[in-house]
C-alpha cells in the first residue's frame, strides 16, 4: 500500500539472457533465473520464469508472489486470476492479504459485485492489522458506492491523444497561466533495453500548446537546467504568474520509488534558470507532486510526502512562502483530508483543493476527490464522480483558470498501453461543460401581460443593479452569474412595486429562470370629504344594517357600520347612545314592536362583545311606528322597498352634545358616511374549554365538545361553494342558547334553534361562496355567539369554528 508508483511503469525493460532451451531448464535455475531477473528490477522477465517455476512445482507461495506482480504491475485480470488460485489453495490462511487483494483486482476491472463478496469475506476472517482493516471498510463503501453511482452530468473525458500520450506512461500534468500542458514523460513507443543503444531511458519534462481542434502541437522537451540526466524528472506546478517552475527529481527502483526531492527554477527570457532543491520542503524523506495555492492569504505550496508522524502512507501538506520565494517549514493539512492510505497529487483552484487518495471511498485504486478552504478548515473530501474517477488509479487532475478544461493521468481501459490494457498511464483530457445561468422576466396585471414596466436587477452579492424598459412587451431578459444572490424590482407608473429574491447557487447544470412579477394599480385618489356636525338626539341613519323579514339576525353587511359605530364610540368614550331599531308594517303591531327590541339588543350585543360597555348603549325598538316611505299596512310593496323600513339607527343621548362625521361627496351628489380602512373589531373572547374533572367540580359552567372546530377545504377553483357542518355537544351543565353565528359576508349560517340541555347536541351549517373572496389563501372564523352570558364581564359567550381554503386559477 505504501510504495506507490511515481509514473507508473515509466520503465519496461528487460536484461538479456542466455537462456538455455526450456526443456533443459530445472525447476531450480528457472527459480533462481526468476529471483536474479526480480533482482534487476526486470519484473516482466522475472514473471515468465516464476510462471514456469509454479507450472513445475505447484507453490502457492510462488503463486501469491506472481499475483503480487501482475497487481503491482497494473495487469488486474492476471493478478484476480491468480489471487483466485491462491486463495482456493490457501485453507490454513497462510496468506490472508490475498482475500484482500482478489477484492482490490475485482475492484479495479470494475467487477463491484465480485469485489464486494471478496471485501466481506476478508473482513469475516479474523485479522490483527487495525489499519489494514479500516482501510479494507473504507474499499468496501467505495465498491458499494460504485455499483449505483452514475456519471456527472456536463462532465466529458477523453484520452488527450497520440501527440502527447505514448506506450509508456506519462505523469504529472500541469497548466501554465497562458495554457500551456507540462508533463512528464519518456516518449518512447517500445520497451527500453538498460543494456541497449538507448541512452536516455529517464523521464523528462515536456510542454505542448493545445490547438483550437483539441489537437496538441508536438512536445518540446525543457532544457537542461530542469531536465537532469540520471533522473526521473516530473510532478511539474508554475506559479500564477508564470515566472516559477516547481518540479521533482526522483530515483527508481525498477518501478519503485526510492528518492524524490522537489526543486525550482526561475524563468530568464525564454528559458528556465538554474535549479535549485527547496530549503525546509525536502528532508529525509520522499517529497513530491507540488502545487502552488493559498491559505490564510498567503501563497502555499501543496506537495505530498511521507513524513513520518503522518497519518497514513503518503498525506499531503503545505509550506508558507516568503516574499523572496523560501518556504517556512511544512505542516500537514489534517486528517480531513488525509487517511490511513496515501494521498498524493494535489492541485489547487480558487479555495478548493484537488489531490487523489486510495483511502476514501472511492471506484477503485485512486479516485480524484474535492475538498473546499472555507478560510479555516477543510471540508469533508467530495468524490468527484464517475468520469472523472474510473476503477483504475486517476491522479493528477488539473483544471485551467476557468475551471471548465483541464487534464487528469489515469491508467484506465482507452490507454495506449505497452503490455496490459491497464499497465501504462495517459494523459485524459477533461471538459466541462459551462454551466450558464439567465433570467426571463414577465411583468403581469392579474396574470395579463403588462407592458410598459422596468424591471431592475439588483446584483445583491456584486452590489450592481442593471435596468431595462420594455415598451411594447413584458418579457425581459438578462445574463447571471453563478453563486450570486439577486433581487429583482418590477415597477410601472400608476401600480405598486413587485419584488422577487432568488439565487444561482450550486447549480449542476444550465438553467433559464424564470419569474413572473405580477403588478397591481394604484388605486384613484378618495373623493373630497366633508364633515358634518352631528348633534344631540339627531338620528343618524346606519345604512347598512338591514334585516331579513320576521328575523333578528345580524346580516354579514351589517358588521362594516356596526364596526364603524364602535370607532365613534371609542372616539368619544363619554358618549351615550340610543340604539333603535325598526321593522316594516308586515306582522302585527305587537310582533313588529317585539322584534325590533330583539333586534336593537342583538346590535347592542355585537358592540358590547366587542369591549363596549353596556351601559353606553340603550337599545329601543319602535316596531313599525316609524315608517320612511309609502309602505305602511295595507300598502302592497316589493320585499326591498318593505326592507327599507327595516334598519337600525342611533342619536346621542348623553356626553358630547355634537360629534363630527366626515361625508364623502360621490359623482352622483349622493353623500355618506366616510368609513375607510375601518377594521372589523375582534370578537370577544371565547369560552374556553374545561377540563372534565373541573366542569364536575364547576356546577353551573359552559362547555362545548365539538367533533371539528378546524376544517381544511383545499385547494379548489374559485367560484365554487364549499359546505361543511359543525356538530358539537353540550358538555356542561348548563342549558345554552345560540343567539347569533357570524363569519364573512361570503359565508351563510344556519345552526340549531332554541334551549340545548346538558348532554344535548346541536350543528352549525356553513356555506362558503369562493366567489365572494379576493384573498386566495385564508382562514375564515365562525363564531357562534351564545345567549348565556359570562358570570364576571357579562357579555354573551363565544365559541369559535374555523375552515382554510385555497383558490386556484
Amino acid at each position: 500500500m505504501k510504495n506507490i508508483l511515481v509514473f507508473s511503469l515509466f520503465i519496461l525493460c528487460y536484461i538479456s539472457l542466455n537462456a538455455q532451451p526450456l526443456n533443459k531448464v530445472t525447476p531450480e535455475l528457472m527459480l533462481r533465473i526468476a529471483e536474479e531477473q526480480l533482482a534487476e528490477k526486470d519484473y516482466y522477465r522475472a514473471l515468465e520464469w516464476y510462471e514456469q517455476y509454479y507450472d513445475e512445482v505447484r507453490d502457492k507461495s510462488i503463486a501469491y508472489k506472481i499475483a503480487n506482480m501482475h497487481y503491482m504491475l497494473r495487469d488486474y485480470n492476471k493478478a484476480e486470476s491468480w489471487y483466485k488460485r491462491v486463495v482456493n489453495k490457501d485453507k490454513d490462511g497462510y496468506f490472508p492479504d490475498a482475500q484482500l487483494q482478489l477484492a482490490r483486482s475485482q475492484k479495479a476491472l470494475g467487477n463491484y459485485d465480485e469485489a464486494i463478496l471478496s471485501y466481506q469475506d476478508f473482513l469475516s476472517a479474523e485479522s490483527t492489522d487495525h489499519n489494514i482493516v479500516m482501510i479494507a471498510r473504507k474499499e468496501l463503501e467505495g465498491a458499494q458506492m460504485a455499483r449505483t453511482m452514475k456519471p456527472v452530468e456536463g462532465i466529458s473525458v477523453a484520452n488527450a491523444g497520440k501527440e502527447v500520450n505514448t506506450a509508456m506512461s506519462e505523469s504529472g500534468v500541469a497548466i501554465a497561466p497562458d495554457g500551456t500542458l507540462y508533463f512528464a514523460s519518456m516518449q518512447a513507443e517500445k520497451e527500453i533495453v538498460i543494456d541497449g543503444k538507448q541512452g536516455n531511458y529517464f523521464a523528462r519534462l515536456f510542454s505542448a500548446t493545445r490547438q483550437p481542434d483539441g489537437t496538441f502541437s508536438e512536445p518540446r522537451e525543457l532544457d537542461n537546467e530542469v531536465n537532469r540526466e540520471g533522473y526521473h524528472v516530473g510532478s511539474v506546478a508554475i506559479t500564477p504568474d508564470g515566472n516559477d517552475i516547481y518540479f521533482t527529481r526522483a530515483g527508481l527502483e525498477g518501478n519503485i520509488l526510492s528518492e524524490s526531492k522537489i526543486f525550482t527554477a526561475t524563468k530568464t527570457g525564454s528559458t528556465w534558470g538554474a535549479a535549485t532543491e527547496l530549503a525546509n520542503i525536502n528532508g529525509s524523506y520522499i517529497a513530491k507532486h507540488p502545487c502552488i495555492g493559498e491559505l490564510y492569504g498567503r501563497q502555499v505550496m501543496f506537495f505530498s510526502a511521507n513524513i513520518e508522524g503522518g497519518k497514513g502512507g503518503y498525506d499531503i501538506y503545505y509550506a508558507t512562502r516568503n516574499s523572496d520565494g523560501t518556504f517556512e517549514l511544512p505542516t500537514n493539512v489534517g486528517e480531513v483530508v488525509n487517511t490511513l492510505g496515501d494521498e498524493e497529487t494535489p492541485s489547487y483552484r480558487d479555495g478548493k483543493l484537488y489531490f487523489s487518495s486510495n483511502g476514501q471511498a472511492g471506484l477503485g485504486g485512486f479516485d480524484v476527490f474535492v475538498s473546499e478552504w472555507n478560510g479555516v478548515n477543510f471540508s469533508t473530501p467530495k468524490n468527484m464522480g464517475k468520469d472523472i474517477n474510473s476503477s483504475c488509479d486517476d491522479r493528477f487532475f488539473v483544471l485551467d483558470k476557468e475551471g471548465y478544461q483541464g487534464y487528469l493521468v489515469s491508467n484506465r481501459i482507452g490507454t495506449t498501453s505497452l503490455k496490459s490494457k491497464t499497465c501504462c498511464d495517459d494523459i485524459f483530457a477533461v471538459n466541462i461543460e459551462r454551466i450558464t445561468a439567465n433570467l426571463t422576466a414577465l411583468t403581469l396585471e392579474k396574470d395579463k401581460a403588462l407592458q410598459g414596466a422596468t424591471i431592475q436587477l439588483v446584483d445583491i452579492s456584486a452590489n450592481t443593479t442593471n435596468s431595462q424598459t420594455n415598451g411594447e412587451g413584458n418579457e425581459f431578459k438578462f445574463p447571471l452569474m453563478l453563486d450570486h444572490e439577486y433581487k429583482i424590482i418590477a415597477s410601472k407608473k400608476g401600480y405598486y412595486n413587485d419584488t422577487l429574491v432568488f439565487n444561482t447557487l450550486s447549480l449542476k447544470k444550465s438553467q433559464v429562470f424564470e419569474k413572473k412579477l405580477n403588478l397591481r394599480p394604484v388605486p384613484p385618489p378618495p373623493p373630497p370629504v366633508e364633515e358634518t356636525v352631528v348633534t344631540a338626539n339627531e338620528p343618524i341613519r346606519l345604512n347598512n344594517i338591514y334585516y331579513n323579514y320576521d328575523d333578528d339576525k345580524i346580516l354579514q353587511d351589517a358588521e362594516e357600520d356596526l364596526g364603524y359605530l364602535k370607532t365613534l364610540l371609542d372616539q368619544y368614550p363619554d358618549m351615550v347612545i340610543e340604539l333603535s331599531s325598526h321593522t316594516d308594517a308586515r306582522g302585527n303591531d305587537a310582533y313588529n314592536m317585539a322584534l325590533s327590541q330583539r333586534r336593537a339588543e342583538s346590535a347592542k350585543q355585537w358592540l358590547v362583545q366587542r369591549g363596549v360597555a353596556e351601559a353606553r348603549i340603550k337599545p329601543v325598538g319602535y316596531g313599525e311606528s316609524v315608517i320612511l316611505n309609502q309602505c305602511a299596512n295595507g300598502v302592497k310593496c316589493s320585499d326591498e322597498e318593505h326592507r327599507f323600513n327595516r334598519r337600525t339607527e342611533f342619536k346621542i343621548i348623553a356626553g358630547p352634545t355634537s360629534i363630527v362625521i366626515k361625508k364623502i361627496k360621490k359623482k352622483d351628489g349622493t353623500v355618506v358616511e366616510d368609513r375607510p380602512n375601518v377594521p372589523t373589531p375582534p370578537p370577544a373572547p371565547r369560552a374556553v374549554d374545561v377540563p372534565k374533572k373541573e366542569k364536575q367540580k364547576q356546577a353551573g359552567k359552559v362547555a362545548f365538545s365539538w367533533d371539528k372546530k378546524y376544517i381544511e377545504f383545499g385547494s379548489f377553483k374559485k367560484g365554487l361553494k364549499k359546505s361543511h357542518t359543525y356538530n358539537f355537544t353540550n358538555t356542561g351543565t348548563e342549558d345554552v342558547e345560540i343567539d347569533l353565528v357570524s363569519a364573512c359576508d361570503c359565508t351563510t349560517t344556519e345552526w340549531t334553534r332554541g334551549v340545548i340541555k346538558p348532554g344535548g347536541k346541536g350543528k352549525i351549517d356553513i356555506v362558503f361562496d369562493s366567489a365572494k373572496k379576493e384573498e386566495p389563501d385564508e382562514v375564515i372564523d365562525v363564531d357562534v355567539f351564545l345567549k348565556n352570558k359570562d358570570p364576571k364581564t357579562k357579555a354573551s359567550m363565544v365559541e369559535r369554528v374555523q375552515f382554510h381554503y385555497k383558490l386556484t386559477k
